[in-house]
């Protein structure tokens, strides 16, 4: 069985990893990397917003995990010189919960909610008049004497944030009003993200070391940080703290993560559809059964950054592994049936 948990390449936030990410997380928009048409929309919005002394509009993020969500909403907060309440949708279970967190907001306050896919219908309702008239509706007593009254609230920006735009409701996303996409992260982005970080960490790494890194980041910015501390523990221990393209390659290397970045799992996946369907197609439920992984967590978790990398097709009939995918394992191609 894959197991995502232990994936040095998962993209999900551990929490042991939280205060060493929030140490590198830029504060300004002027200190953001990548994201250039996020930010150039961010940038606008947020100055007409300061200059018209309004808070700014609902704001929807969504993508793959770990390309900057959160420090937007941190940043949009710091832009406009007001404060920063983080929670998440699994963490607000009932109606009295997001109504005892909107009534705590301050004037133009930024409410963050992480995974607001996940918010559970009751929830949302009490969302809708908040963010279209900020107030909400509160019930008083039960029964017959049962009664409800409204209650202002104070004027806040609402980011959520998802990686699965498709699972929010119309009414909830509608309610938004500026939706970006992030993308992941192009290797000379993630370079500089990678050049950065290691300034603020204190660790000496030259243009080449960094490159290597940033090449087998996948494209998140998250990964790369994570990388960048674990090759960092390599070169102080087996070599003098330096990171240059041959410390970079031979770390990566002994962490198993390749020239693509693919670990053991995507490997496990593509070598699965070469030798056990011929190269595929193969039925999502089918291939999920044979690794031995959820399907969902297959189709969310691994298969994007393959689809990506044009290492597998989505076909009316299944996956097929593609030619790339033969040759980067070094297998002769198999003709798919």
């Amino acid at each position: 069985m894959l197991s995502n948990q232990k994936r040095i390449i998962n993209t999900e936030l551990k929490n042991e990893e939280i205060s060493f990410e929030n140490n590198l997380r830029p504060q300004m928009l002027s200190d953001y990397i990548g994201q250039t048409k996020a930010k150039e929309n961010l940038k606008i919005f947020i100055d007409a917003a300061r200059m018209r002394k309004e808070s700014l509009d609902h704001t929807l993020f969504y993508g793959p995990p770990g390309l900057g969500k959160t420090t937007l909403a941190g940043i949009i907060a710091n832009e406009m010189g007001v404060h920063l309440k983080i929670t998440s949708g699994p963490a607000i279970e009932k109606p009295g919960d997001i109504a005892a967190i909107l009534n705590n907001l301050n004037e133009g306050d930024v409410l963050f909610i992480d995974e607001i896919h996940r918010l559970n219908r009751q929830v949302e309702e009490v969302l809708y008049p908040a963010m279209e008239d900020f107030v909400i509706d509160i019930m008083i007593g039960k029964g017959a004497s049962a009664r409800s009254i409204r209650l202002d609230l104070p004027k806040f920006t609402l980011v959520g944030a998802t990686t699965r735009a498709g699972m929010l409701s119309a009414p909830l996303r509608d309610r938004f009003g500026l939706i970006n996409k992030l993308e992941f992260y192009t290797p000379e982005e993630l370079q500089v993200i990678i050049e950065r970080s290691a300034r603020v960490l204190g660790v000496t790494i030259d243009e080449e070391g960094a490159a290597e890194l940033a090449r087998r980041s996948r494209g998140t910015p998250r990964l790369a940080n994570r990388l960048l501390k674990r090759v960092r523990d390599f070169a102080e221990v087996k070599y003098n703290g330096f990171i240059d393209a041959t410390v970079a390659k031979d770390a990566l290397d002994l962490l198993e993560v390749d020239k693509l970045g693919l670990d053991n799992a995507d490997r496990t996946i593509l070598l699965t559809i070469m030798n056990i369907f011929s190269g595929g197609p193969v039925g999502l439920d089918t291939l999920a059964a044979a690794i031995g992984e959820d399907a969902g967590t297959l189709e969310d978790v691994y298969e994007p950054y393959l689809l990506k990398n044009g290492l597998i097709n989505r076909t009316p009939r299944g996956r097929v592994v593609t030619e790339l995918a033969y040759t980067h394992l070094g297998l002769p191609l198999t003709l798919h049936g």
